[in-house]
């Protein structure tokens, strides 16, 4: 779980979001280059966190912010028909 800028749980301990509450727990705190395995509950969440947890789906799926951004659909180019024709004569005079 990410801990974005604006988050209820900046300032907040561990123990104080209540997670645990909903059997959620929180097994690796992520914070920039540091790893925190196993991090204390006294532990208090800052902007850009990464939590690591384990717990019933149903419990974070409404954790997890809906996404904003639409999906990327890749560039479609359009082909050159006059390489492809070239091509075709090339391959049709062959003689197979």
């Amino acid at each position: 779980m990410f801990v974005p800028e604006g988050s209820k749980f900046i300032g907040q301990t561990i123990v104080e979001t209540k997670l645990a509450e909903s059997d959620i727990n929180v097994l690796t705190l992520y914070r920039g280059s540091k790893v925190i395995p196993n991090p204390r509950a006294g532990r208090v969440l800052e902007p850009g966190d990464k939590l690591l947890c384990f717990g019933k789906l149903e419990a974070m799926r409404g954790m997890v912010p809906a996404r904003t951004q639409r999906k990327r659909r890749p560039v479609v180019q359009e082909l050159d028909t006059q390489l492809l024709d070239g091509q075709a004569g090339a391959d049709s005079g062959s003689g197979e």
